[in-house]
């Protein structure tokens, strides 16, 4: 079984034959062993962000090329590695190490990325299974052994969620906290991110956390979870259902699903001084009356991914047992389609991680 690759957009990937690179430079080749299934994988296999009002923000205006091998939640065993990038008595690696790839790669020239913001480079994005092949294969490249953490004792399919599910929610709740442990932070979405960022805000010491989700048995999973509370999405008055559980207007919301329903009852649960933070990508519009912003001193802030201090941070956090594993499915990667088709319908708790076979 070859690297399975988007050969068409919204066709089921096929299998295809990728040669290995040879890492030049400070390059590390890493063996695939754990690949998540992020929903952003579903966006990428059919071409486009939905921008609302039928307007389609196209992957190949942006520099998506075909065919594509997805899958940017990747940990793998370093293969090869570059003839001048630091061995592991200088902070590098050595083959044979199991790391965490971290695939939000920029230029690697530029102010952001000499300063470790690398998912903010404006000048050349090189994402792992975006711009370049990804881990629904065997091999991933990374342009520095700063691009790879440890995951120690974790459970590397647990591991591999971290470098995007776990990343974005860890940086979407350092925008909003610090706060009070006991004000509510309102999490709407309760798949995969929902519930990693559950075990993040708990791991941070937070006790008020209140999950929004349509699927009861989501709802279900983020009570398990650690939330304190849960809203149903569905139908009208999810803000009013909002306000109960809160007992109030919020100072906190990440909108990890970020749609326009949603988008607009985030905004309205939140009071004065209070911060909406967008992370999902479900697509569509938002439409803000402009005289509350300023007069009651909101913010609605995006949130991308993160950056490789960030899921150090995170993994730190994780290797000393304060974030509970996140539920994940493994599947042989040959399977690939059927996990996209599952994650599509709805039907994933948590994570599906495809497996080397």
């Amino acid at each position: 079984m070859g690297d399975m690759a988007v050969v068409r957009n919204g066709a089921d990937l096929e299998p295809v034959d990728v040669p290995v690179p040879v890492p030049s430079g400070t390059e590390v080749l890493i063996a695939v062993t754990h690949c998540g299934v992020c929903h952003s994988d579903l966006h990428i296999w059919d071409g486009y962000y939905d921008l609302g009002g039928g307007a389609r923000m196209s992957l190949a205006d942006r520099g998506v090329r075909l065919p594509l091998v997805m899958g940017h939640e990747v940990v793998g065993r370093v293969e090869a590695i570059g003839p001048d990038a630091p061995g592991p008595e200088a902070g590098g690696v050595a083959v044979g190490d199991l790391r965490i790839v971290f695939p939000w790669l920029g230029c690697g020239q530029c102010a952001e990325c000499r300063a470790e913001r690398d998912n903010m480079c404006v000048t050349a994005s090189r994402s792992i299974g975006v711009f370049q092949p990804g881990g629904y294969g065997s091999h991933v490249t990374v342009p520095h052994p700063r691009h790879l953490v440890d995951p120690g004792t974790i459970d590397p399919a647990v591991a591999a969620t971290y470098a995007c599910s776990g990343v974005t929610v860890y940086s979407a709740i350092r925008k909003v906290l610090p706060l009070p442990p006991d004000e509510p932070v309102v999490l709407v979405g309760a798949g995969g991110l929902g519930l990693n960022a559950i075990h993040v805000l708990r791991a941070l010491g937070h006790r008020a956390i209140v999950s929004v989700d349509l699927d009861p048995a989501k709802r279900d999973a983020a009570l398990a979870a650690g939330a304190t509370a849960t809203v149903d999405a569905s139908g009208e008055g999810v803000t009013d259902r909002i306000l109960a559980a809160c007992g109030g207007p919020v100072l906190a919301v990440i909108d990890l699903v970020n749609g326009s329903a949603t988008a607009a009852f985030a905004f309205a649960a939140l009071r004065k001084g209070g911060k909406l933070i967008q992370v999902g990508l479900f697509g569509g519009q938002m439409t803000v009356p402009l005289p509350p912003m300023a007069m009651k001193a909101l913010t609605i802030q995006g949130s991308y991914v993160g950056n490789p201090v960030e899921l150090r941070e995170l993994v730190a956090l994780a290797q000393n047992g304060r974030v509970p594993p996140l539920p994940v499915t493994t599947m042989p990667r040959s399977q690939a389609n059927t996990a996209l088709h599952r994650l599509r319908d709805g039907h994933v708790t948590g994570r599906i991680v495809l497996v080397a076979e």
